[in-house]
C-alpha cells in the first residue's frame, strides 16, 4: 500500500521532499568535510610540519628571484 501511496504524490509534495533531502545531503556534507579537515589541521599542528614547509617555501622564493630578477620588487 505504501508504495501505491507514494506514487499519487502531487509533485509539489516530490519537489518538496527532494529539495529538503538535497538541502540536508548538503549540510551533514559540510559538517562532515569541516570534521575532518579539523582533525586533519589538528594532527598536523601536533607534527610541527611548519618549520619544513617554511624552508621549502623559502627555498622556492629564493630559486625564483635568483632566476628572475625582474621579479625583485624596487
Amino acid at each position: 500500500m505504501e508504495k501505491h501511496e507514494q506514487i499519487h504524490k502531487t509533485k509539489k509534495e516530490i519537489f518538496f521532499n527532494n529539495f529538503l533531502g538535497g538541502v540536508a545531503w548538503g549540510l551533514g556534507a559540510t559538517f562532515g568535510v569541516s570534521v575532518f579537515f579539523a582533525i586533519i589541521a589538528f594532527i598536523l599542528s601536533k607534527i610541527n610540519l611548519v618549520p619544513f614547509v617554511g624552508n621549502f617555501i623559502t627555498g622556492v622564493i629564493t630559486y625564483v628571484l635568483q632566476n628572475n630578477p625582474n621579479l625583485l620588487i624596487k
